[in-house]
């Protein structure tokens, strides 16, 4: 009996010993996770115990749930996700509030998916994963704009002496995360293959030529990308195209007019034999972004012929509101070219489809809030609604919300 009580008794001195060892090892992770916070909560996520997975209440995988279908709830605790006057890289072009826009709900809208959660936005994360990396963003200056707000949501997250910004004259503006030596890109390219629109500032031109079949002057600059991210839609947005059949440094070459949506098929075509050829498939992830809605005309939510997003504070509430601000046509042809990819050449392309969430948000453009790169007429001071901006987009606001859903395919597809 008394060998007994002595075996129970060496048992509670065990099982208190691995008690005490265990709740050491609490105390110490806790200060670890308070003094290496981003390391530690990588590490976890990365097995799927914090708030970078999806949660839901219908049973509904990240795979299954459709991110892109869904309603905006208002949210003034955790969104902005960033203020704008933090954002030491922020653009004048979508800076409303140091331009005078006083009303500012635009910041504070959450994208809510009808069967989950789009997880949280976690920048010590992604950079992580950015890790001797880098991500590049083509395309024109709504694709600029996201790259701007990714910028944004990261930037916060790195020490001053440890960031950089750097713009190499031409189309290429690099945003760099030395302690991670990581860098997340914008290249200039608006209609992804050459054109006479290329320069990154001088590209407004009264006809618009493309050689739909030549690439590599722009794609070389984004072999070695990691993650690529494109998008190429509104400088499409006319009756015809021009094409070039040679090269613009040659004095003599074929011009021919081309309906704008075989011009963009062409041009597309383009983009994917060269993704065919050129892009290492065990390497690089592949992003396209479908089209940014523009809000140029009220009539089509009710309001005036002849008026635009100025003034608007509210978003669009009618379930579903499509205006012409986008072209079905040319997301069939973006949805064809991808799903060839898939299909054919076993190129993974992700589309992000953008597009209906953001057809809702009228209210989420500079209008005449952004700085003015050209001296305004005294037609325009008098009527300001004859300058409003209504295809780019107010930082925080929209595109934040793009980064959170290609944030959400980066780590969960």
């Amino acid at each position: 009996m008394a060998k007994r009580y002595l075996l129970l008794a060496d048992i509670r001195c065990s099982f208190q010993s691995l008690s005490a060892i265990l709740i050491t090892a609490l105390i110490i992770g806790a200060i670890y996770l308070t003094s290496e916070s981003g390391q530690l909560l990588t590490l976890l996520e990365d097995y799927g115990f914090s708030d970078g997975q999806v949660s839901n209440t219908n049973n509904v995988s990240l795979a299954e749930c459709n991110l892109f279908a869904g309603k905006w709830v208002y949210d003034n605790k955790s969104y902005p996700l960033y203020k704008e006057q933090d954002c030491t890289f922020m653009s004048d072009q979508l800076a409303c509030q140091k331009f005078g826009r006083k009303d500012l709900s635009y910041q504070h809208w959450r994208w809510q998916p009808d069967q989950c959660d789009l997880p949280r936005f976690n920048a010590t994360r992604l950079l992580e994963k950015l890790r001797n990396k880098k991500m590049v963003f083509v395309g024109d200056s709504l694709n600029r704009g996201q790259w701007v707000s990714m910028v944004c949501l990261v930037e916060a997250s790195i020490k001053p002496l440890f960031k950089s910004m750097h713009n190499n004259g031409s189309n290429l503006i690099t945003f760099r995360a030395k302690e991670y030596n990581a860098t997340i890109e914008f290249y200039w390219a608006p209609l992804l293959v050459e054109s006479n629109s290329d320069d990154p500032v001088s590209h407004r031109l009264p006809e618009r030529i493309v050689r739909a079949q030549a690439i590599e002057k722009h794609a070389r600059h984004w072999t070695n990308a990691d993650i690529l991210v494109f998008n190429t839609y509104l400088w499409w947005r006319r009756p015809f195209m021009k094409i070039l059949w040679g090269s613009f440094n040659e004095p003599e070459g074929i011009y021919k007019k081309v309906k704008m949506l075989r011009s963009y098929e062409l041009a597309l075509k383009s983009w994917a034999d060269w993704l065919d050829i050129h892009i290492d498939r065990s390497k690089t992830r592949l992003f396209f972004m479908s089209m940014s809605p523009t809000h140029e005309r009220a009539e089509e939510w009710g309001k005036s012929v002849g008026q635009n997003c100025y003034n608007e504070t509210d978003m669009i509430a009618r379930q579903g509101y499509q205006g012409h601000g986008t072209d079905p046509n040319m997301m069939k042809i973006v949805e064809k070219t991808i799903d060839e990819l898939k299909t054919i050449r076993g190129l993974n392309v992700q589309l992000i489809n953008i597009t209906q969430l953001s057809e809702y948000r009228k209210e989420g453009h500079p209008s005449i809030y952004r700085k003015q790169w050209d001296p305004l007429t005294q037609e325009q001071q008098i009527n300001p609604s004859s300058y409003a901006d209504c295809i780019h987009w107010c930082l925080p606001g929209v595109p934040d919300v793009w980064n959170e859903l290609l944030y959400a395919h980066i780590f969960n597809y």
